[in-house]
């Protein structure tokens, strides 16, 4: 089935392609790539992202509306939004016929990321300034006082963000943020985990966090690789988790 609207240059797709996006957009709510209250990025961006048309995005949208795990919102402040009292997404099949049909793929590319990390990391040691210090502090205080949930993903991404532009290397950037898009739709959000489990990671992360700065405000350059591999790995570990729900 195919189609076109007035204004849009996109067909819609087959029911199966509309079928395969509502999948990776419940995976996406269930392994806190989007949490509740988060707003998704407009139409164009996630056609974008996911190699479809914007209508099939559209379809898969409403069809998440009718499901109850998505809200939309017009107006200027409009789009479409994780419901803050929607069905549980964490478990059931679509979530384990996503992940584990791209699981090696996943596992590889979180390990790539890792290793990226590690490296921006070392070279944000090498190069940070003083105002690149001031900023990664000014992050790490804000990370500490967010609350549980999108807030905190929201200044663990800014915290990451000034990291990376600490390294002072606009290529290992690019890269980074390449590779992470092939994990996470949200990027450079991070993966968030379910719920029940959020709170410990989150204070795991601070705990990550600190000694990262420490080391990069010290220029301990090597600590500062082992870290960022270390901390990275996290998402991988949130992935399998949500794995092991879906069964």
């Amino acid at each position: 089935m195919t189609g076109t609207v007035s204004g849009l240059d996109t067909p819609l797709e087959s029911s199966s392609r509309v079928d395969e996006i509502v999948d990776r957009l419940i995976t996406a709510i269930a392994i806190g790539e989007y949490l509740a209250g988060s707003k998704l990025p407009a139409e164009r961006e996630l056609a974008s992202s996911l190699q479809v048309g914007r209508m099939t995005v559209r379809a898969a949208i409403a069809r998440l509306v009718e499901q109850g795990l998505l809200r939309t919102q017009r107006g200027r402040n409009g789009g479409s939004f994780v419901r803050d009292e929607g069905p549980d997404a964490s478990s059931g099949p679509a979530v384990r016929r996503i992940l584990s049909g791209r699981w090696e793929a996943l596992r590889d590319t979180c390990e790539a990321v890792s290793l990226l990390q590690g490296t921006i990391c070392r070279a944000a040691a090498e190069n940070r300034t003083a105002e690149d210090i001031a900023v990664l502090n000014e992050s790490l205080n804000a990370f500490r006082a967010a609350a549980s949930g999108l807030e905190s993903q929201r200044a663990d991404g800014l915290l990451h963000l000034a990291v990376s532009a600490a390294a002072h290397n606009a290529t290992l950037q690019s890269v980074l943020q390449e590779v992470e898009a092939r994990v996470s739709i949200a990027a450079p959000s991070h993966v968030w985990g379910d719920a029940a489990g959020m709170r410990h990671m989150e204070e795991r992360a601070l705990r990550d966090h600190e000694l990262l700065v420490s080391a990069i405000t010290d220029q301990r350059s090597s600590d500062a690789e082992r870290l960022g591999r270390e901390h990275a790995r996290i998402d991988l570990e949130l992935l399998e988790s949500a794995l092991h729900r879906s069964a």
